[in-house]
């Protein structure tokens, strides 16, 4: 009895010190997946302000033809500016998209006839553009980019007076319709999450237009005007993207 149980003991000890020498278990490593890749691919919508600086190389016409010497003047002033589109990334470092926007806001500026003693205000209400842009990613977080389209602008009817200040004339208000390029940069806001900053120029060249001069009640005169009118101007907008930046 004494014998089996000795021997029970040192088997015991045996056991226990094999067991000690062994290497302890390994628990499961859990991996955690790789952060999201920054892209600029995805939609977005964006809102902002801007300043524009529009000006206009215009002659009085007769019966459609010009007959005085080129005049120039222009307007200014803020607008405000929401835009929608969509991009894609593609080659690490390029980026391709489309997009459309419209402004609104009052663009003032003096007119005065070139062919005859007349005085206005000259005024810009709105305007849309359509196009697209070739960005390059210079970090993961900014991009410069630079666009091209086609635009639109409305410019309310221009209530004239004379040299003795009496209402006497108008120029109907008038659509004018050309095409832009752009450039600007957009920045990815670290403490904003999905949201970037985008700052763009952009220059707009308008076809030639001719316009009726009519009088106070509205007809003809015979006369008008051909206006070339172009404008700069310069917009910031916050842009959320609905990808969440990822």
């Amino acid at each position: 009895m004494k014998t089996a149980l000795v021997a029970a003991t040192l088997a015991a000890i045996a056991g226990t010190a094999f067991a000690a020498d062994l290497p302890p278990a390994r628990l499961p490593v859990k991996v955690e997946p790789p952060p999201p890749v920054a892209t600029w691919t995805g939609c977005y919508l964006g809102a902002g302000a801007g300043y524009d600086v529009w000006n206009q190389d215009h002659v009085t016409t007769v019966a459609g033809v010009g007959a005085t010497a080129k005049t120039t003047t222009g307007g200014r002033g803020w607008f405000g500016t929401a835009q929608v589109g969509c991009d894609y990334q593609f080659d690490a470092n390029w980026v391709v998209g489309a997009f459309g926007d419209g402004n609104w806001g009052s663009m003032k500026g003096s007119f005065q006839d070139s062919g005859f003693q007349l005085y206005g205000q000259e005024k810009e209400k709105w305007s849309w553009a359509a196009g697209g842009r070739v960005g390059y990613v210079v970090y993961p977080t900014l991009m410069g980019f630079v666009t091209g389209g086609w635009s639109q602008a409305h410019f309310d009817q221009i209530n004239l007076i004379n040299a003795v200040g009496t209402f006497s004339n108008i120029y109907p208000s008038h659509t004018y319709s050309g095409w832009f390029l752009g450039s600007g940069y957009e920045y990815r806001l670290p403490w904003l999450p999905g949201f970037t900053w985008k700052t763009e120029y952009r220059f707009t060249e308008f076809s030639n237009d001719n316009l009726p001069l009519l009088t106070a009640a509205g007809g003809p005169t015979g006369f008008g005007m051909n206006a070339h009118k172009y404008e700069q101007t310069i917009r910031s907008e916050l842009v959320w993207r609905f990808n969440g930046w990822h």
